[in-house]
């Protein structure tokens, strides 16, 4: 027995898009106006999805309640397995006592609240962003400023909105490359395109970022330094997304972000030092001199992470971690039961890789880290339960999220709205970011909204005389602004930065932020369009062998590729472990 998805229940497009967008108007009352709980919130919206979906769009109660259930199983693994494990990584640090030598080696660059940000969220959540995405960014960066001081909410909002400049390119490029297997645009094309938007919004955020927390005077102050990082941040993400491909530009843009930064605050400091209103700034943090070792020590849960999460992200290992332990299978009952409108069955399966999961990648860079920390594993399993119970109401969240999402995307609802933004005919170039913006806040993912939206684009932009690369990329550089507000985002950043049951304020902190950024990101698109065409890149469309050819990793050498990495992890666990051994602090309580 088989349903047939339609986008128009009403009989009028209009009329249909504006029932299907109740449920998202809803949660943003529940969330701005009544200032619910994230998990509330979420809930409340999913039932509203599911009685639209039900009641209006006809889909058959067993389909609904099983594409809910689909998204709750998709927010428990991937996406919860990462904020699990992130989180536990971060608390295993503070608990051994090394965040402690963290927080003083971040002292000694600088004891600034507006430069510490700008290292961390913008720089370091880039580079995260550009290995792993899928919300471990945010995790990780929210949780260290926290760590370091921060105001919680502060820590959590401006990590959601730093993450925006990477996203487009983040886990090794993945978002990219999906917008181009669905539109039929080679992704060095797309990746082009978005590497001609993007670096113009990249170049604000650090200041943007700085005048949220400090005002803008106090911006002011620092603006050499917001300079130095939003200009080297801009300028390589635009080298390497033009010349090198979309794998690489968060990688290295975010690394020569850091290195820049932290380079030029060796010759350069603020007149004095910001911090918040709730912190003494006459009261001078006590600094500790720290051996190399130590430091080293410190950090090896993050350089660890690091080095795990690059190695997941290459293919071949991703390859054979699948082939040794992945597990697929198909949803009962809703499995090929749903036809597109295009009469096509929707395939609804379920991949549990649990070993070449993100999440699992950060686990074992914890057990990694254990013995050079000096933390015992039962000690481990302590605080593994504690980040469990910590986290309870995140995960609820997350997963009704997703169950939210699906369901959308399952009636048909998500189709809807869509086709009424596709129909605003020249002004569409406009709407086309707005479409990238709405798939991110519904579905949590860059990635999951190209999928959703890119052959429409391209489609849509065609049929009105735009080149399709336009509308396809805008559709990536929409989304990375929709990043911020999504809910799954707003889950995963409230539960790393201690903010659990304030999502709503957390809500309220990022998304006039992100109505900004859209409109910025619109405009760019409808000159791109209309007035500088002179900046598309030549290219001509690919076919399915051809993506077929690109995408496919070869799994033979999965099995070279794992033992050339595990010995270079070895051999740098070795390094940490010799630097540190037998070194204590260095002089003892010595002040600077």
């Amino acid at each position: 027995m088989t349903w047939t998805q339609t986008t128009d229940p009403l009989g009028n497009m209009v009329l249909s898009a504006i029932a299907a967008v109740i449920p998202i108007l809803l949660l943003f009352w529940a969330l701005i106006i009544k200032k619910m709980k994230g998990y509330k919130a979420s809930l409340l919206a999913t039932a509203a999805a599911l009685v639209i979906a039900i009641g209006i769009y006809g889909m058959p109660v067993n389909l609904a309640l099983l594409s809910a259930g689909h998204g709750v199983l998709y927010g428990l693994f991937p996406i919860c397995w990462i904020v699990i494990t992130v989180v536990f990584l971060f608390n295993v640090t503070v608990k051994s006592g090394q965040f402690e030598i963290i927080k003083h080696f971040m002292a000694s660059i600088t004891d600034d609240r507006r430069l510490q940000a700008l290292i961390i969220a913008f720089c370091f959540g880039s580079f995260l962003e550009g290995t792993a995405g899928f919300g471990a960014p945010v995790a990780i960066t929210a949780a260290m400023l926290v760590g370091l001081g921060f105001n919680p909410l502060y820590a959590a909002g401006i990590c959601l909105i730093a993450n925006t400049a990477p996203v487009a390119f983040g886990a090794i490029g993945t978002p990219i490359l999906v917008a181009s297997q669905v539109s039929d645009i080679p992704e060095m094309a797309i990746s082009q395109m978005v590497g001609r938007t993007l670096p113009i919004l990249s170049l604000l955020v650090p200041f943007y970022l700085v005048m949220i927390m400090a005002g803008f005077r106090k911006t002011i102050e620092v603006w050499p330094a917001i300079l130095i990082t939003g200009g080297s941040f801009a300028g390589l993400q635009w080298f390497s997304s033009n010349f090198l491909g979309p794998n690489l530009p968060d990688i290295i843009s975010g690394l020569g972000a850091t290195i820049c930064l932290i380079i030029f605050l060796k010759f350069w400091k603020p007149r004095q030092a910001w911090k918040f209103k709730h912190e003494d700034p006459a009261q001078e943090r006590e600094l500790r001199v720290y051996s190399t070792g130590q430091i080293l020590r410190a950090w090896s849960p993050f350089i660890i992470l690091t080095i795990m999460v690059i190695g997941w992200g290459i293919g071949p290992i991703k390859a054979i971690l699948d082939q040794w332990g992945a597990i697929t299978f198909e949803i009962p009952g809703i499995h090929l039961s749903i036809l597109d409108v295009e009469g096509n069955p929707m395939p609804h399966t379920f991949k549990f890789n649990y070993l070449s999961a993100a999440g699992t990648a950060i686990l074992f860079s914890v057990f990694l880290s254990l013995p050079l920390i000096g933390f015992g594993l039962k000690q481990a399993g302590r605080v593994f339960a504690d980040t469990l119970n910590q986290l309870k109401f995140p995960i609820i969240t997350v997963g009704a999220v997703l169950g939210f999402a699906y369901i959308l995307n399952d009636s048909g609802m998500t189709i809807s709205m869509a086709y009424v933004l596709a129909s605003t005919g020249p002004l569409f170039p406009f709407f086309a970011p707005v479409l990238g913006w709405l798939g991110v806040f519904i579905t949590g993912s860059d990635t999951s909204a190209n999928a959703l939206f890119g052959k429409l684009q391209s489609v849509t932009a065609a049929s009105i005389g735009v080149d399709p690369v336009v509308a396809v990329s805008a559709n990536v550089s929409g989304g990375v602004v929709g990043k911020m507000i999504s809910p799954q985002s707003i889950a995963v950043a409230a539960g790393a930065g201690g903010l659990i049951g304030r999502e709503s304020e957390l809500f309220r902190f990022t998304v006039k932020h992100s109505f900004i950024m859209l409109f910025f990101v619109s405009c760019i698109v409808c000159l791109q369009a209309y007035v500088i065409d002179w900046i598309i890149p030549a290219y001509s469309e690919i076919s399915a062998v051809q993506h077929a050819a690109a995408t496919s990793p070869n799994v033979a050498d999965g099995v070279l590729y794992l033992g050339v990495f595990a010995a270079l992890l070895a051999a740098i666990c070795l390094l940490i472990w010799l630097s540190s051994r037998n070194e204590d602090l260095i002089p003892k309580n010595n002040q600077q």
